[in-house]
């Protein structure tokens, strides 16, 4: 169970630490561009190279505008290879970089792109065994693909960290006292890509939205309204939240599967949490009081520990 020092109990030194403090050398890729049935593509950055052996395949899903670059996947991505797992991350589209080739973007239940990702890679490797790890959005797409899929995943476990498992009530509390700083964080380059969908598709016929409105969005929850439901189909941002909670999803999940969360994530409250007749007998809860929005940094303050990417290994070693 993870337990931080005294001095690194606070929810947001905890969610803030790696971002702002973390150093480490950028590990080496290789890049696969994997082409979607839609047209357009995702990138996925192998940790060193793609495999040569039949080494097990850990799939990485990153959060709301992360990357290869988030400190999270980095560390894993070490953290796996020493245990001697190959690892991956899919860029959701248009977050590696480079810009996707349609009007649309991602969401939170966005998991028929992965879905193909996942499909393809245990056609390339049959021979390997494939694992999962979402986080944040990341991780309550995979919990949302698992609950879909039940036993027909190739997956043979998964982990999901600090998943938002009822998007409404996360859209309310990241509105609410300093989780309002991270909103605006992560409000900034939402705004900066939607502006560039603007210059490269006639959006007009596509949004009620005009890119001059595009600054006035302040809230998450107003630019799902504004894009990611119409855009993707949705009627509105409310009914994007009710469709792609992953809470509703987990008693049908089939394949071993770990959740990691903290109680004080800044990003969430208790309301987010499943109830034990919720979820499958397949689902582990494994719950923190401390630990932020993935973070879960032990140690001190000049030699952390980072616990989340050593609990997510020691899962996967016992379940290989």
């Amino acid at each position: 169970m993870f337990k931080p020092p005294s001095h690194l109990k606070n929810r947001h030194l905890q969610t803030l630490y790696a971002p702002l403090f973390r150093k480490q050398p950028k590990p080496k890729v290789e890049l696969e561009r994997f082409g979607l049935s839609d047209g357009d593509f995702v990138d996925a950055y192998w940790h060193n190279e793609k495999p040569t052996n039949n080494a097990p395949i850990v799939i990485l899903f990153h959060g709301l505008a992360g990357s290869f670059d988030s400190p999270y996947i980095q560390g894993v991505m070490r953290a796996l290879e020493k245990k001697g797992f190959a690892s991956v991350l899919m860029h959701f589209r248009g977050c590696s970089g480079k810009p996707n080739l349609l009007p649309r973007s991602y969401h939170s239940g966005e998991s028929t792109d992965a879905k193909e990702w996942i499909e393809h890679l245990h056609t390339t490797y049959p021979n390997n065994t494939l694992y999962a790890v979402g986080y944040s959005i990341g991780g309550n797409m995979l919990l949302k693909y698992l609950g879909e899929e039940q036993e027909n995943t190739p997956l043979q476990a998964a982990v999901s960290v600090s998943a938002p498992m009822d998007l409404d009530v996360c859209a309310e509390v990241i509105t609410q006292g300093f989780a309002r700083n991270y909103e605006q964080y992560l409000l900034k380059p939402l705004r900066l890509a939607l502006k560039e969908k603007f210059d490269t598709h006639d959006m007009s016929k596509l949004l009620t939205l005009k890119r001059e409105e595009i600054d006035e969005i302040e809230t998450i929850k107003e630019f799902d309204e504004h894009y990611t439901a119409p855009i993707h189909g949705f009627k509105s941002a409310q009914d994007y939240y009710n469709k792609c909670s992953s809470k509703q999803f987990l008693k049908h999940i089939a394949i071993p599967t770990h959740i990691i969360h903290a109680v004080d994530d800044p990003f969430m409250d208790k309301r987010i949490l499943p109830k034990e007749e919720e979820i499958s007998s397949f689902v582990t809860l494994e719950l923190t009081k401390h630990g932020g929005h993935v973070g879960f940094v032990s140690g001190s303050l000049f030699k952390p520990v980072y616990w989340l990417e050593e609990r997510i290994v020691r899962y996967f070693v016992e379940q290989d």
